[in-house]
């Protein structure tokens, strides 16, 4: 047996040897943790491209703006309603914006500024002088419209014959009337004694409504609602929202509108009808102007309007709702 020498520290390669088997076996490790992220990541990728070749849309995108703007809103309507008024101004002018470029890329000359100051002033209109606040800003609005593109007239590039002009008036009524109108409800409810609860419901509903229908679509959706105005959109689809939608409505309903179960059958059937034919009305609109979004500004989503399509009804339903049973 060999023996270490005189003044030799022992083991010495003994101990250089295990160091260089425990980092042999944290580089092992690492690399095994970098495959398995890897392998993970690559699922995650692909299940994403199927879902978005499903849907149209990025899964990943939409879940991270649909939280940003959903803890946004909620803050608002709970502590400050006040900052609701002004969120829901910025999501109404942007959304009239966006509503006023696609229409006049179809070729309709409808004036952008007016359209923007229209949806601003509604907003606080309704919020604190109520309905009547609402209808008289609603049409001001479609008023000054209306008023700008004649003047436009004016300027030899504006200028185009009676037909194309009224043309470019009823887009802007359009505007007035689908968005910032239907959108304005939303605030009006909102500013109404214990009115922040029954928006915060209805939002619920409607995001639940989405879901349920995006779900359910997506693992058994075989037949199409509406093939003609929207493919991706389906009866299992439609199901699946009515079921989620009547437990929340029940749940609601019970804990945080304080009233009885069976109005929660109510709000949920309401606001299901609603939502869908707000989402089949939006997809009517863009199969006429030719276009798959509304715009890129939401990547994931498409466009504001692309998100607010099963809001709009829906807020003029929770608010009727809210004027016959609070």
């Amino acid at each position: 047996m060999t023996q270490d020498a005189p003044g030799q520290k022992p083991h010495k390669r003994g101990r250089g040897s295990n160091r260089a088997e425990f980092r042999a076996q944290v580089e092992a490790t690492k690399a095994d943790f970098e495959r398995q992220v890897q392998a993970t990541r690559a699922q995650i990728d692909a299940t994403n491209v199927r879902i978005e070749a499903r849907t149209g849309r990025n899964l990943v995108l939409a879940v991270l703006i649909g939280l940003v703007l959903g803890l946004t809103m909620l803050f608002s309507l709970i502590f400050i309603k006040e900052l609701f008024m002004v969120f829901a101004g910025v999501i109404v002018a942007f959304t009239a914006f966006e509503l006023a470029q696609a229409l006049r890329h179809a070729g309709r000359n409808v004036p952008r500024i007016p359209v923007v100051v229209a949806a601003v002033g509604v907003v606080p209109a309704a919020f604190y002088w109520g309905a009547e606040g609402q209808w008289l800003a609603t049409l001001a609005g479609i008023l000054v419209i209306a008023l700008w593109r004649v003047a436009l007239l004016a300027w030899p590039e504006h200028r185009a014959s009676l037909r194309s002009v009224l043309g470019d008036i009823g887009a802007g009524f359009l505007i007035q009337a689908y968005v910032v109108f239907l959108a304005s409800f939303a605030v009006l409810l909102a500013a109404q004694p214990g009115g922040q609860w029954w928006t915060l419901a209805f939002l619920l509903l409607v995001i639940t409504a989405d879901t349920g229908a995006y779900a359910s679509g997506l693992s058994f959706g075989k037949h199409p609602m509406a093939p003609t105005i929207s493919p991706k959109k389906t009866w299992e689809g439609f199901a699946g929202a009515a079921a989620v939608c009547m437990v929340a409505g029940v749940l609601l309903s019970l804990f945080m509108l304080g009233q009885p179960w069976w109005f929660g059958l109510i709000f949920g059937s309401v606001i299901l009808v609603a939502a869908t034919f707000g989402d089949l009305a939006e997809s009517l609109i863009k199969r006429d102007l030719g276009i798959k979004d509304m715009s890129s500004w939401l990547p994931g989503h498409g466009g504001f309007l692309d998100r607010l399509d099963s809001i709009l009804p829906s807020a003029a339903a929770a608010y009727a709702l809210f004027l016959i049973f609070a």
